[in-house]
């Protein structure tokens, strides 16, 4: 994060759980609120900050860690990406 320009980074547990109550959106792969996915990264804890938040949360259909989408479109992580932006633009009200 620090090395693309963001002011602050932080990783593990705790993060997410604290910054998941400030958060205006949260994106990410569908498996940040299912917990032990993603290789067992993502805590019960993690998971729960991240459904129970105010946040508008994007989520990412990635078929992957044994959690599989149906309906999901094979598109690279790059085009992901840039639909979950579009949500983000399309939404935008300050």
């Amino acid at each position: 994060m620090l090395k693309s320009g963001a002011d602050h980074g932080a990783t593990g547990e705790n993060p997410v759980v604290v910054c998941s109550r400030d958060a205006d959106y949260i994106i990410g792969p569908l498996g940040i609120v299912l917990a032990d996915s993603m290789l067992g990264e993502v805590t019960e804890r993690m998971a729960s900050a991240v459904a129970r938040s105010s946040a508008k949360r994007i989520l990412i259909p990635v078929n992957r860690c044994d959690t599989m989408i149906a309906g999901a479109a094979e598109l690279s992580p790059s085009d992901l990406i840039a639909e979950a932006l579009k949500i983000i633009i399309n939404n935008y009200t300050p």
